[in-house]
């Protein structure tokens, strides 16, 4: 009795399909991204195609809980996704669904292909705010001055500019007030594309007029206007490129996620890339992550007397930025260190900022916090940053 009512079962769950449905559903939504613009829209999309499998597999899948547990899945997944019940649904033909314009089906259509298994493509990440703060793809953190025009990334497939021009007079400190990017044409996915921003002028189009490149139907690339006039993202899916600029204050941010094999397409001509390499010895401000602290209460040199002051002590500085970020990371040494430079409280919002691009865009959630190593006397987790505010006020740094 046991042997037959095992090979009863063993033959319902046989000729039920729920398995080849979820492996296909697993198949559909792996590769996507949750923190580019299209994720809702392509899941509820694999969604619809995994209720579709179910539906067809309702007769023989009739006393399998496997089923029914994949059946109320579906219906909790389309509610908190907002998906409608009727609508595109994706296709689990390996020819149908490879689109030459989406980066993230580029893998796939080598796996079909090729016999070989292709690894899930590794993501970088590369910001810039502040006095400007950089962030590079390697996960280093530099403070410099790098005034004037200076390339952020240059390669085969994106070009990235900024200009920084003083914030204090008689400073080294600097900020963004322009950025100029180029989408180099690809295949039949877009023409070439330029967007340009500069201070109380960030548009959501490009320099032409359009808001997308290539087939508008497709969405190859795209501009979004978050917030108007104040924060755009561009979406590349043809490079599995995500952007993300903002105004804060009279200053801009950037944020950029770029598939690794792409940042690395570069000639030995475009070598200088702040984002890949950093900046130059020369440029920078900070040693080895740590920010030397500007002179607090104390007179400014001769000459100097009419330059602003920054209206922010240490203490209040650290109140200030500690109302926005809890951990004491690079992200808020560098909020202190902006706020003592330039007394302008924007820059908390832009380190604030900074810090949520990373979250939203950077591929591991381990690495989002930096915190520079001890020692050096300067802004770090284990320096004396913290200690006596009269202490602090005698230090003496050339950078103002």
């Amino acid at each position: 009795l046991l042997s037959v009512s095992c090979l009863g079962d063993c033959q319902l769950h046989t000729s039920c399909g729920i398995q080849k449905c979820t492996t296909d559903f697993v198949s559909l939504t792996s590769h996507l991204n949750a923190a580019l613009e299209d994720f809702d829209l392509e899941f509820c999309k694999a969604l619809r195609a995994y209720s579709v499998c179910t539906y067809r597999n309702s007769k023989v899948c009739r006393g399998n809980l496997v089923y029914h547990s994949a059946v109320l899945g579906i219906g909790d997944l389309m509610t908190q996704r907002n998906c409608t019940k009727d609508g595109p649904t994706s296709s689990t033909n390996p020819e149908m669904t490879h689109d030459p314009c989406n980066y993230s089906g580029h893998t796939e259509a080598r796996e079909h292909q090729g016999v070989e298994k292709t690894p899930p493509p590794t993501y970088l990440f590369c910001g810039l705010f502040g006095d400007p703060h950089l962030r590079t793809f390697k996960d280093h953190f530099q403070t410099c001055k790098v005034e004037g025009a200076w390339p952020l990334i240059d390669n085969n497939y994106l070009s990235v500019q900024v200009t920084n021009v003083p914030v204090v007079p008689g400073s080294s400190a600097t900020a963004t007030n322009k950025i100029t990017i180029i989408f180099k044409s690809y295949q039949d996915c877009t023409d070439q594309k330029v967007y340009q921003a500069v201070t109380d002028d960030l548009p959501a189009a490009f320099v032409d007029g359009t808001t997308s490149g290539g087939d508008g139907n497709t969405r190859s690339l795209h501009i979004v206007e978050k917030v108007s006039g104040k924060y755009i993202e561009m979406h590349a899916r043809y490079i599995g490129t995500t952007v993300y600029i903002r105004q804060l204050g009279h200053y801009l941010t950037l944020a950029i996620r770029m598939p690794q094999e792409l940042v690395m397409a570069y000639e030995e001509s475009q070598d200088l890339q702040l984002c890949l390499n950093g900046c130059p010895a020369s440029e920078r401000i900070d040693q080895s992550g740590h920010l030397p602290l500007p002179v607090v209460g104390k007179l400014l040199p001769w000459g100097a007397t009419a330059h602003p002051r920054s209206g922010y002590t240490l203490e209040t500085a650290t109140t200030k930025c500690h109302e926005k970020m809890l951990v004491k990371d690079i992200y808020f040494y560098s909020c202190v260190f902006d706020l003592l430079t330039t007394g302008d409280a924007n820059f908390t919002a832009a380190a604030h900022s900074a810090l949520q691009d990373v979250e939203a865009l950077h591929p591991s959630k381990e690495h989002w916090h930096i915190f520079p190593r001890s020692g050096g006397g300067g802004v770090g987790r284990d320096s004396k940053f913290f200690v006596s505010l009269g202490l602090l006020c005698l230090i003496l740094v050339a950078y103002l």
